[in-house]
């Protein structure tokens, strides 16, 4: 029988507290308080379609520190939660649209950081959160998970829809990656080691 996995991670600097919980075997639960509601909805979508329980309490200085050190905890937490990886499917990737956008995301749990992320925002901003804070926050979800992520919005006429669609698409992404493969026993590498 595995173990849960499930893990947590709390960070404190000058700048910010935060606190974060996931379960990957869960239902899609999420409790998120950030102070910044278009992250709060993104991430609520992230833990419903990626079905991993998330409970994420952050505080800072400023909106920006925030979105950085949620990213932060949030990809030590998942990582944390995989352990030593044995059986796990490492790779996922998903196509969704939302009206009138369309988002393909793929991501592989490598443990060799990379991204690229291509969203086709217009605007400065998406409701309270600057665009380059949600680059940013996929950027270094990416780095903390240590993750390889390409997210592209192939189009869109909305920015808040085509950030949700790719939202949406990493975390069917995610579900696949951190799923359990009953049909392999040892870690998902070659080389025997990721």
């Amino acid at each position: 029988m595995r173990d849960l996995r499930e893990a947590e991670y709390y960070r404190k600097t000058s700048e910010t507290e935060v606190k974060v919980r996931v379960k990957l075997d869960g239902s899609g639960i999420a409790s998120i308080r950030t102070g910044i509601s278009f992250l709060d909805h993104m991430l609520k979508s992230l833990s419903s379609h990626s079905l991993i329980d998330m409970s994420i309490e952050a505080s800072g200085d400023l909106s920006h520190h925030v979105v950085e050190d949620v990213a932060i905890c949030l990809g030590e937490a998942i990582r944390k939660a995989l352990g030593d990886m044995v059986s796990v499917r490492r790779f996922g990737y998903a196509i969704v649209p939302m009206d009138c956008s369309l988002a393909f995301a793929a991501i592989d749990l490598s443990n060799r950081p990379y991204s690229k992320i291509d969203l086709k925002i217009e605007g400065g901003h998406i409701e309270d959160t600057p665009r380059e804070d949600i680059y940013h926050f996929l950027e270094t979800l990416a780095n903390s998970l240590r993750a390889n992520i390409h997210i592209w919005v192939q189009y869109g006429l909305n920015d808040h829809h085509k950030v949700e669609a790719a939202f949406k698409a990493l975390a069917l992404s995610l579900r696949q990656a951190v799923s359990i493969d009953p049909l392999r026993s040892g870690v998902p590498s070659s080389k025997g080691v990721l």
